[in-house]
């Protein structure tokens, strides 16, 4: 299907939906393809029903339907082809916006990809291609099952009614690799076990089915009556900054009477430098293994004798393995941020979270390594599980532009000056930022100054949040001048701090600070006790800044991983640190109560 149907004439005609007489195609992609007259062919003596064609029609179309958008962002590049592809000039950069169909929002960093991409094509055949589908050959699709394309005749899918958490999935398969008859299928009963997180009154949908390290998934999907996400009218807002080694950065924001804008506390940090260091070290080990593997194969040169087959087949299964970890690591760190960020705009009482938006940014001047750890970071899907949270919630949550965020004062909106530390202004860093205006003179860190800007510039420019077609987040696409001058946020005003409760009585003559008791009487001699020294009254928790990682160094640990991390409450893992929601009530309200993560 793919093969035969990979051109612009097909793939116009099935994005265009309509069909040869002008009528609406369907939304299921198997019944559009149908429509449109394409059909499926079944191999010889291979005996299948008809929903069996459904499931590979229907992925089929959905590849062809996504092939649109790469298609028209493809030929809008080569029609705008420009006369220098690594520098564009600020007029081919308009240019090549406004030959695509909604390209005004369309990030640089799509662009550049793709012309990279039409070189590489270009430097290979000495010329450029005519559009995507000479770019590109017919992708490879997916191994699964997708069973919505089928009716009750191929898949069943029932809650217990026992245990709303245990569904019996029932699948009609064959016994057999080529089955030459219907006797060949066979029914199969799968009991699927639901995560927590799937609600007791939600109406399931028959899932995809795919095999995955030698197990049998199933991405199941629900439906479920959430509160509605509003694109404006917030007065509550939670501004998210990106970091490096502090992940993320978020603090709650309030418009007060549609004019001025105020911060709640002082906000609060994600850091997971220990996560991405090991991340960082499984990548530069999965490196030196396909290094490996390349060797070996040039050694072999396709000769199935060779004495270093067996090596090559041990260096391939080390791939995977670390491949699988990197991405385990990967997923548990997403969720952990994602779910930290949701925690943080429920309980701060907020209705919408506001992200910097990111994919127009590029590091430039960074050096190799460091450009390397900020592309290999897991932004993209923690933004995706941070919506997905968010969206069971009723949370909005909208992307803003991310010019400025880090380097403008946020009361003033000055040009910030950074350094290394509160302690050491003349020394140059990037930490900690100082406002050198004289009637302002805030000073605070780099983070969060940027998550007041962000969630200030949402809250003034909520009116003009959109929502993209492509992907259907929320977004701001431009800074309207007007509205960014009034993206400040205002200090409150000191006053009496509220009475929470009876203070403790505290004595006119305390004990000295190295000691605060008195040694327990005991006789004299060597059975007395020593004199007690200066004991410390906290204990520090384990932090992956004490183990060989600094704020630009990734090095391997001298000592043994320990994973005490969890039982001495310093996150999921040892070195992941985010700090508790907890958020200062208004003035007149009672303290609300903190829920820790």
């Amino acid at each position: 299907m793919l093969a035969s149907h990979w051109n612009a004439g097909d793939v116009a005609a099935l994005a265009g939906g309509v069909d040869a007489a002008g009528r609406p195609l369907p939304a299921a992609a198997w019944t559009a393809l149908r429509r449109l007259g394409w059909a499926a062919r079944v191999p010889e003596g291979i005996t299948v029903n008809d929903r069996i064609v459904r499931m590979a029609q229907e992925q089929a179309g959905r590849t062809l339907r996504s092939a649109r958008w790469r298609h028209e962002l493809t030929s809008a590049v080569l029609a705008t082809w420009p006369a220098d592809p690594q520098k564009r000039t600020k007029g081919e950069w308009e240019a090549v916006r406004a030959a695509m169909t909604g390209g005004g929002h369309l990030p640089s960093s799509v662009v550049k990809a793709s012309t990279r991409q039409i070189l590489r094509f270009a430097g290979a055949g000495g010329r450029l291609p005519t559009d995507l589908f000479e770019l590109q050959g017919a992708p490879q699709v997916a191994r699964l099952l997708l069973l919505c394309a089928c009716d009750r005749q191929q898949a069943t899918i029932e809650r217990s009614a026992a245990d709303p958490g245990r569904v019996l999935l029932r699948l009609q398969l064959p016994a057999r690799p080529d089955p030459r008859s219907y006797q060949d299928w066979t029914w199969i009963a799968c009991p699927l076990t639901l995560p927590p997180t799937v609600p007791a009154d939600a109406q399931l949908h028959l899932p995809a089915v795919r095999v995955a390290g030698g197990k049998i998934r199933a991405d199941l999907a629900f439906t479920n009556i959430v509160p509605a996400a509003r694109r404006d009218g917030h007065v509550l807002a939670l501004g998210v900054d990106w970091g490096l080694n502090t992940l993320l950065c978020a603090g709650a924001a309030r418009l007060v009477n549609d004019q001025t804008i105020t911060a709640l506390g002082s906000g609060a940090q994600y850091r997971a430098a220990g996560v991405l260091a090991k991340g960082h070290r499984l990548r530069r080990q999965g490196e030196a293994l396909h290094a490996k593997a390349a060797h070996y194969d040039r050694l072999i040169a396709d000769d199935p004798a060779h004495p270093l087959n067996a090596k090559r087949a041990i260096l391939a299964e080390q791939i995977r393995q670390v491949s699988e970890r990197r991405c385990n690591l990967n997923d548990a760190l997403a969720r952990s941020a994602a779910r930290w960020a949701a925690d943080q705009a429920i309980a701060a009482g907020a209705s919408v979270i506001y992200l910097e938006d990111l994919r127009s940014m590029e590091a430039s001047g960074m050096g190799r390594t460091l450009n390397t750890r900020l592309s290999q970071t897991v932004r993209g899907n923690i933004a995706a599980w941070i919506r997905h949270l968010a969206a069971e919630v009723g949370i909005a949550v909208v992307t803003v532009p991310a010019r400025g965020t880090s380097r403008q004062c946020p009361r003033c909106l000055a040009p910030l000056r950074h350094t290394a530390a509160p302690d050491k202004p003349g020394q140059r860093g990037w930490k900690w930022a100082l406002c050198p205006s004289p009637i302002c003179g805030w000073q605070g860190d780099r983070d969060q100054g940027a998550w007041q800007r962000i969630a200030a510039r949402g809250l003034t420019h909520q009116r003009t949040t959109i929502t993209d077609r492509s992907s259907q987040p929320m977004m701001v696409a431009a800074i309207k001048p007007d509205l960014e001058t009034a993206a400040v946020v205002t200090p409150q005003p000191a006053g009496p701090r509220p009475n929470t409760g009876r203070a403790r009585r505290t004595s006119a003559r305390p004990a000295p600070r190295r000691r605060r008791a008195p040694s327990p009487a005991r006789p004299p001699g060597r059975s007395g006790q020593r004199p007690e020294g200066h004991v410390p009254t906290v204990r520090l928790l384990p932090r992956a800044a004490r183990r060989n990682q600094d704020v630009t160094t990734i090095s391997t640990p001298t000592r043994r991983h320990q994973p005490r991390g969890a039982a001495l409450g310093a996150g999921f893992h040892l070195h992941a640190h985010a700090t508790p929601p907890r958020w200062e009530p208004e003035r007149g309200e009672p303290p609300r109560l903190t829920r820790g993560h």
